[in-house]
């Protein structure tokens, strides 16, 4: 049955990617299950975006009955969820305005515009964005324009002028590259995709500085370093260097599709306007039931102190398992966003570790990202480090 699965899968679908050998058919707290019913326990949590597991009882009976009452009306009209939604949502990452997307890809291209329209009707002549070395921000083609990874943009070249690469942590780098077209910089504070690297809390800072004696807009992408990975709510409160847009998606809905920038009311007064930007299904009833429900759990159970809690624990587990092993040459990240940097192809883990009933994943070649649902517990650690030796 499983092989019939993947069959009409690789028969039905463009080949996008590159599927792991395995068809998942139910997921219970922090575990998966395949259509043979085997088990596996989950460090990827869908690319870190089932931060409340799998099966919540009370997101669940939120979804439903959102289901049974509207799910979709357009933004012609107000519902009663969405104002719900951004007024949670914007109290968590401290801004005050917000736009609801279907992706995070889609949060990014809203920044991107929204930044550029600041400086068009501030009337500063400004278009250019710098991004940095090892960023990933989506697949579009605004999106791919601020990414740093040539395997990803070569095939879609040219793509949207006006943007500039600076180094990661490197401070005089960006600099180098301002002129007076800058409109924004935009950087991950921590890199996922890229190999889960931190921002110093310096480079966040002097940033900061540099934007504001410039006139530049700070972009922050949140999408998945955000909602509580850090032990914070979003990362740039983990560093206290408050962006003027932030984009989020993945854990915000903890499943359904949605996505989301935010910016501050400095930047609204001059950004978007009716018809500058718009989405069919952006901050629908139903995604913004998943996000407010999403909310309400997050402060109920206190996840950022659980996962500062358990993030130290994950941390001082990986620290060993590199001491103890000379594939693993060291651990990075913070929380419950962290990665081991291996001396062999990480892709060769991962698929060996899924044999094991461990789903993980890779960030570049070398780096195997561990982004798991934020309710693991230390007994989920210690099982994580007992495949993980065994892998490796």
């Amino acid at each position: 049955m499983m092989n019939q699965y993947m069959e009409n899968t690789n028969r039905a679908l463009i080949h996008t990617y590159n599927r792991f050998p395995v068809v998942f058919d139910r997921g219970e707290g922090v575990c998966l299950y395949d259509t043979e019913g085997k088990k596996y326990l989950d460090f990827a949590a869908g690319i870190a975006v089932c931060g409340l597991g799998y099966g919540n009882p009370e997101l669940t009976k939120a979804i439903k009955e959102q289901v049974d009452k509207l799910l979709h009306t357009s933004n012609l009209y107000y519902n009663t969820t969405c104002g719900n939604a951004a007024e949670a949502l914007l109290k968590a990452c401290e801004m005050d305005r917000i736009f609801f997307t279907n992706s995070g890809t889609e949060a990014i291209e809203g920044a991107l515009k929204a930044a550029r329209k600041y400086a068009w009707k501030k009337g500063t002549g400004r278009y250019e964005f710098i991004a940095m070395e090892n960023s990933f921000h989506g697949r579009s083609m605004g999106a791919l324009s601020v990414t740093e990874h040539e395997a990803y943009r070569a095939p879609f070249e040219p793509l949207i002028p006006g943007v500039k690469f600076a180094k990661f942590n490197d401070l005089e780098s960006v600099r180098a590259q301002v002129t007076d077209k800058t409109c924004a910089i935009i950087l991950e504070p921590i890199q996922g995709e890229g190999g889960i690297n931190m921002a110093d809390p310096e480079f966040m800072e002097g940033i900061r500085r540099l934007c504001d004696e410039e006139g530049i807009l700070m972009i922050c992408d949140e999408i998945q370093c955000g909602m509580g990975r850090t032990g914070k709510m979003f990362a740039w409160q983990y560093y206290g260097v408050k962006p003027d847009i932030m984009a989020m998606a993945k854990a915000i809905g903890s499943g359904v599709p949605v996505g989301a920038f935010a910016m501050t009311e400095g930047v609204a007064e001059y950004s978007l306007e009716p018809g500058d930007h718009g989405s069919t299904y952006g901050g629908n009833p139903l995604v913004c039931a998943a996000v407010e429900k999403t909310l309400e759990i997050f402060e109920k159970k206190k996840l950022t102190d659980h996962v500062v809690k358990i993030g130290s624990y994950l941390a001082e587990k990986l620290e060993e398992l590199a001491e103890e092993n000379e594939v693993v040459l060291e651990r990075r990240g913070t929380g419950l966003i962290q990665g081991i940097r291996l001396s062999k192809p990480a892709g060769e883990v991962t698929a060996k570790a899924l044999e094991e009933g461990l789903v993980i994943i890779s960030a570049r070649s070398d780096v195997i990202r561990l982004v798991p649902p934020l309710l693991i517990e230390k007994e989920q650690v210690d099982e994580l480090l007992e495949k993980l030796k065994k892998v490796l």
